[in-house]
């Protein structure tokens, strides 16, 4: 058995969520992501945020997640994504179009 448990991991993930929000993660698979990113992220080389001497990536990526080292980001809302989209839209300025030259008309 593992420990500590998804439902506690879950629990831990969610408690900061207040009343009436949607879940951060409700699902085992929300978690088993979450933690395998981050053991991807410690054997490339980050820094462990606990004491992970001699102890597998994984391992050291749940303990960070159940002491809220760590936190699973959700998705931005679809309002937000739009807003920064049309924040990121810039005009296209015309150039002028450069005239063309040819040989015969660069005589001095």
């Amino acid at each position: 058995m593992l420990h500590p448990s998804y439902a506690e991991l879950i629990k831990v993930v969610n408690s900061e969520v207040e009343e009436g929000e949607d879940p951060v993660v409700n699902s085992r698979y929300s978690i088993v992501m979450a933690t395998s990113k981050r053991a991807r992220q410690i054997i490339a080389g980050d820094e462990t945020l606990v004491d992970g001497k001699g102890r597998k990536a994984l391992s050291v990526a749940v303990e960070e997640l159940n002491e809220g080292k760590v936190r699973i980001l959700t998705e931005q809302p679809e309002e937000e994504i739009e807003e920064v989209e049309e924040l990121e839209e810039v005009e296209e300025i015309e150039e002028p179009e450069e005239e063309e030259v040819s040989s015969e008309e660069i005589t001095e």
